[in-house]
């Protein structure tokens, strides 16, 4: 079975929300999905992929062909390996802003500091990091916890900031640690998990 999923035009994450209805409906088969940017195409690439999916990704003008092959179609499907490290790790942080608390923004910046200093310290370490609002700030050039945020990536910690957020200040281009994700991605991740907002 063979389904064209057009999403030109739609604003995160409709075109992963599309997507998965389209996957939803058959057990095997491929699943074509076009998109007109190419944070939506990392997007859906990104989720077919976490769905144990095959994923080709052909570019056509300004726009992106994301093959989608799943089931027994899409042949052998390698194991998950589970590391040692990643054990205990079942936190998610969902950072919507780029100070700790609210009052002084001075303090604010202290304290985001020493809390991404502790984060590397403590184990277990999280899952998953994710930025949203003004939280994608610090993940760009510039920001003044880059290398705690490296040096948790470089541990296997997922670092992930709204794409949405990041266009919005206009710093996409600036981005310096882990990747774009959707508020799709960002629902899932903080309700499948243990989940702290700050």
């Amino acid at each position: 079975m063979s389904i064209n999923v057009d999403a030109r035009g739609l604003n995160c994450p409709q075109p992963v929300i599309a997507t998965k209805k389209a996957l939803d409906t058959i057990a095997e088969g491929v699943i074509t999905t076009i998109v007109d940017n190419a944070v939506s195409k990392e997007n859906v690439v990104k989720f077919a992929k976490a769905n144990s999916c095959d994923v080709t990704v052909a570019e056509k003008g300004d726009h992106f062909y994301i093959t989608i092959t799943k089931g027994a179609a899409n042949g052998l499907s390698l194991p998950v390996v589970t590391f040692p490290e990643d054990l205990g790790r079942t936190h998610v942080f969902l950072i919507t802003q780029n100070t700790f608390g609210h009052g002084s923004s001075e303090l604010g910046t202290i304290l985001i500091k020493s809390f991404f200093f502790t984060m590397v310290e403590k184990e277990p370490l999280p899952k998953t990091v994710l930025f949203a609002n003004s939280g994608v700030k610090l993940t760009v050039e510039g920001s003044p916890v880059l290398d705690h945020l490296q040096a948790l990536a470089a541990r296997g910690v997922e670092i992930l900031s709204c794409g949405t957020c990041l266009d919005y200040y206009q710093l996409k281009e600036q981005l310096a640690v882990g990747g774009i994700t959707n508020m799709y991605t960002i629902m899932d991740e903080i309700t499948a998990h243990k989940a702290v907002t700050l």
